[in-house]
């Protein structure tokens, strides 16, 4: 008796993620959850350098930023709750000094740049098809900085909109770096604030935009992370306390899954001696003096000299 339906999943045939390749994980928050259990398992990864985006104008709008090498200035900057920001990124890039902010934003988006050139996967997460216009200047923001709501409009943009800001940055990813695989997704955190209805509309422009773009023989693909949360992890007790997050469950679940997917096999045996030694690294000895626990901390140092002498970047 099957008790839960599954997403038909296979593992891709090329471009497959491994302890070389160098991802960069762009969006929503669903892209952090994702990025940690990439730092967690020493992979060469970046994630969201603005902080989090959760719609697709502001993602391709840092891209093409980096690509253009901007340099922020203070007329990109604002003075707000006795914080200085930028409408562009997420409120963990602002600070009280304004030369702060600055030096901020402009490392990274030098950082952005140098890791789009380098980078063999991007990973883009979508959350919502809403957005916010500031009156004052006609511009979409990336994030409101609790500046009053009267000052901006909200909108939700069409499939096409979306679909042409996807070809964009596709277009500009790989003008710089032509054999990158460009990897979409849509986060399964639902955005209540904007409502029920109008969360499931959002969401369905986001998927038919993808699908618009979606090519593998191009390298431009697709990964069901909504779909996965929605219908094979239907069930409240994969979310976390506020009903609309994934869990940690379920983030994990997720997770296994895209690693049957985009992990190739040899990654996979090493992910598996970095687990290793990660709980040897977080074990908590009775007797830190003991014989056994020295022995211990010796074969935990000879394992990590023998991943590191194969994958130098890794760090413990």
């Amino acid at each position: 008796m099957k008790l839960q339906t599954q997403i038909p999943l296979k593992p891709q045939q090329h471009n497959q993620i491994d302890y070389n390749s160098k991802v960069v994980l762009l969006g929503s928050c669903f892209s952090e959850n994702i990025g940690e259990k990439f730092s967690y398992f020493k992979f060469q990864s970046e994630v969201n350098p603005f902080g989090v985006l959760f719609q697709p104008l502001a993602i391709e709008s840092l891209i093409t930023n980096a690509i253009n090498k901007k340099e922020y200035t203070e007329k990109d900057i604002f003075f707000q709750n006795e914080q200085w920001h930028c409408f562009e990124a997420h409120s963990q890039l602002s600070s009280a000094s304004k030369e702060e902010v600055l030096l901020n934003l402009n490392d990274q988006i030098t950082a952005t740049k140098q890791n789009i050139n380098e980078a063999t996967h991007v990973i883009i997460t979508l959350g919502t098809a809403w957005v916010y216009r500031e009156k004052a200047t006609d511009t979409i923001v990336a994030n409101c900085h609790k500046v009053p709501q009267k000052q901006f409009l909200k909108e939700l943009l069409s499939v096409d909109t979306i679909t042409e800001s996807l070809r964009a940055i596709i277009a500009l990813l790989k003008s710089v770096n032509p054999k990158l695989s460009c990897l979409f997704t849509v986060s399964p955190i639902r955005h209540i604030k904007d409502g029920f209805v109008e969360n499931m509309q959002s969401k369905a422009h986001l998927i038919s935009a993808i699908h618009n773009v979606v090519e593998p023989r191009h390298q431009n693909y697709y990964f069901p992370s909504y779909e996965i949360q929605m219908d094979e992890l239907r069930d409240y007790r994969f979310y976390a306390a506020d009903m609309i997050h994934p869990n940690q469950t379920a983030i994990t679940y997720i997770w296994e899954k895209f690693q049957r997917v985009w992990v190739s096999e040899s990654a996979s045996v090493t992910m598996d001696e970095v687990e290793t030694i990660q709980k040897g690294l977080q074990h908590k000895p009775f007797n830190s003096a003991s014989e056994a626990h020295e022995k211990f901390l010796q074969k935990l140092a000879d394992k990590k000299a023998k991943l590191q002498a194969e994958f130098p970047h890794i760090a413990f």
